[in-house]
């Protein structure tokens, strides 16, 4: 006989441990249908499989009859001894029209810190016509799993070689490949930003940049002062 209903109270984590184990081992524990799986209450199926429960609050699949079905743990409880497993329903004729592919949807979450088992939703073809003297198992309607995140979204400021370039990507996706900007616009981009340290970095860049120029322009006027000095004697000759 079947335990009272107001003490069923699904399976507990060590039993979940045990179906796991057991799975592992290559076994189909059985589990019995507690009063929360509606009018199957009572009746005995095999676990196949386990799925992500972040996923889906119905993440154990069981077999009853000629169906794979996800129930959530306090669906199920491990049954007494002696009970059976409910016998596989009798097919009638087969039906006229040809069955219709099962769609299935396949979500993977990037990016990706650790492997995950994907989440699928997949729809019951028309059950098939019980026998007279035994009662078709019951469909359950399946849950759609979480959207998946769009990828991150990174731009990138760069100084290489006295050059400043920016560039963008989306995963691993690029969206706009390293083009060069001037300094100014480069430091508008850091002050927008205003992360501490970064700013100063800058700053010292472009003084240190600013330097050399003018360097660069005491020594071309230098060169030049010389150059008009020569030429005023060549003229001064003529």
């Amino acid at each position: 006989m079947a335990p009272p209903r107001s003490a069923v109270r699904g399976l507990s984590t060590d039993d979940l441990q045990a179906i796991r184990d057991t799975l592992g081992a290559g076994r189909k524990p059985r589990v019995m249908f507690t009063e929360a799986a509606g009018q199957i209450a009572g009746q005995v199926g095999q676990v196949v499989r386990l799925t992500d429960p972040e996923l889906s609050e119905e993440w154990v699949v069981v077999r009853f009859g000629k169906d794979e079905l996800p129930f959530s743990p306090t669906d199920l409880v491990i049954p007494p001894k002696g009970a059976k497993a409910a016998p596989a329903a009798k097919k009638a004729a087969p039906p006229q029209e040809p069955a219709v592919p099962q769609p299935e949807l396949k979500i993977t979450r990037s990016p990706v810190p650790a492997p995950r088992e994907e989440a699928k939703v997949t729809t019951v073809d028309e059950a098939p016509v019980p026998a007279a003297d035994k009662p078709a198992p019951p469909r359950k309607a399946a849950k759609v799993a979480k959207a998946k995140a769009p990828a991150g979204l990174t731009v990138t400021l760069s100084y290489t070689e006295g050059e400043w370039t920016v560039s963008a990507s989306q995963g691993a996706k690029a969206l706009a490949k390293p083009y060069t900007i001037r300094p100014s616009e480069a430091l508008k981009m850091v002050a927008l930003v205003d992360v501490p340290g970064v700013q100063e970095a800058v700053e010292q860049i472009l003084s240190a940049e600013r330097s050399e120029a003018e360097q660069q322009a005491e020594k071309l006027r230098a060169e030049l002062a010389e150059i008009e000095a020569r030429l005023a004697e060549l003229r001064d000759v003529g």
